[in-house]
């Protein structure tokens, strides 16, 4: 989730989002006209949030969630406001309208590929009862960002806060509860955009196999984790120059998770020299192997306060007194309060949660001899579009135990 939190005075907002597998011409070129700005996006966060991050936490978040969320609210800004978000995010080339429409296939899209997954994203604008929004842009989140609206009464900020906090949860299955902790009894309105996915393994690991393993953290800290194992064939890549291993686990339906794993020592190598061109190599150069797996059970849950890092990245004026959402509102005038994001991610020998399943694997025995991948330092992880290579989520796990 992500949320950005407007001011009248005092108002609030909220944001996250996910994408899959796309068709037909139009579509393609809508998304694709987003996917590159978006990727570069997603870079230029994870490298904000990574110095904003104290050494040994994890970072985890939804770059995909966060464009959508920064793109509603740029349809109801104007002017310098506008400019800024839209350049900040790597539009500068497009237009809103363009931009509207990417997200719309976008959404199509997603509601039409849920076999074998569960991949929910929306969108909610809460309203201040009695406070009217833009009739225009109340149409264009619907229309272009799977829209509704929910007149909430926030001058009684408790109850506004369980009731916004219960919708948030029932939308990603109770995985964030409590994402709204506290709000302004001036607030009149807040976009909330949430995404939830749960995938299945396509080839599950065995929960007999799982034992308890060391994970190196750093040189000096040590944790004993569930370690899941698995042989079989997956796409691997190994990239010596970058000093780096990079392995796909797909899951069923059109996602994948895609492991990044430095070598000893070379993490702080590897995030320096990482680019979306270098991303592009690895997953255009897997080959398929015989892999012995090993990868840790782990569920985290990582905040964001993106207010500080979006104001580096060039987005002031929608945070200060110049700010212009007049297509929000040309009645009142609203600045950003706040912008927060959080996701969660468990993964376990079923997938992304417990779901039972299944199958059984052919290996082929001509491959060459298995390749031992041991997942027990701090790695990158990335779930993926297989189809457009889109980023739904993206982080480092450092320390598989912490919470």
């Amino acid at each position: 989730q992500t949320w950005i939190c407007l001011h009248e005075g005092e108002e609030d907002m909220f944001v996250a989002v996910a994408l899959a597998d796309h068709h037909g011409h139009e579509e393609a070129d809508a998304c694709h006209k987003l996917s590159e700005p978006n990727a570069e996006f997603a870079l230029t966060l994870y490298k904000k949030l990574d110095a904003h991050t104290a050494a040994g936490k994890n970072i985890f978040y939804s770059p995909i969630s966060i464009s959508a969320a920064l793109s509603m609210l740029s349809s109801g800004a104007r002017g310098n406001t506008r400019s800024q978000l839209m350049s900040t995010l790597g539009y500068a080339a497009l237009n809103q309208t363009q931009v509207d429409n990417g997200y719309e296939h976008f959404f199509h899209v997603l509601e039409h590929h849920q076999v074998n997954q569960q991949l929910a994203v929306g969108n909610i604008v809460a309203v201040r009862t009695g406070f009217q929004p833009s009739q225009q842009f109340v149409a264009d989140i619907k229309q272009h960002y799977v829209g509704e609206l929910l007149n909430v009464d926030f001058a009684n900020p408790e109850e506004a806060v369980a009731q916004i906090n219960k919708l948030i949860a029932s939308k990603t299955h109770d995985k964030i509860k409590d994402m709204v902790k506290d709000l302004d009894p001036g607030t009149v309105m807040m976009l909330l955009n949430y995404v939830y996915f749960r995938g299945q393994w396509e080839h599950p690991f065995e929960a007999i196999l799982t034992s308890k393993e060391d994970f190196h953290v750093d040189e000096s800290t040590t944790v004993q984790v569930d370690m899941m194992k698995r042989m079989g064939s997956y796409d691997i890549y190994e990239d010596n120059d970058n000093h780096t291993t990079v392995v796909r686990l797909p899951y069923k339906g059109n996602t994948s998770m895609i492991i990044v794993l430095p070598d000893e020592g070379k993490m702080k190598e590897v995030e320096d020299g990482f680019t979306m061109e270098r991303f592009q190599h690895w997953t255009q150069s897997f080959f398929k192997n015989n892999v012995d797996l090993s990868l840790p059970k782990f569920s985290i849950s990582a905040e964001a306060s993106l207010k500080q890092i979006l104001q580096e990245l060039g987005v002031t004026d929608a945070f200060s007194d110049a700010a212009d959402f007049s297509g929000l509102s040309e009645d009142i005038k609203l600045k950003v309060s706040k912008v927060s994001h959080q996701a969660v991610l468990s993964v376990d020998e079923t997938g992304t949660e417990a779901a039972a399943a299944t199958t059984i694997e052919v290996e082929c025995m001509s491959l060459p001899e298995s390749f031992k991948l041991k997942l027990n330092r701090p790695f990158l992880v990335f779930i993926v579009d297989s189809s457009t290579e889109t980023i739904l989520f993206m982080g480092k796990i450092n320390n598989p135990t912490a919470l």
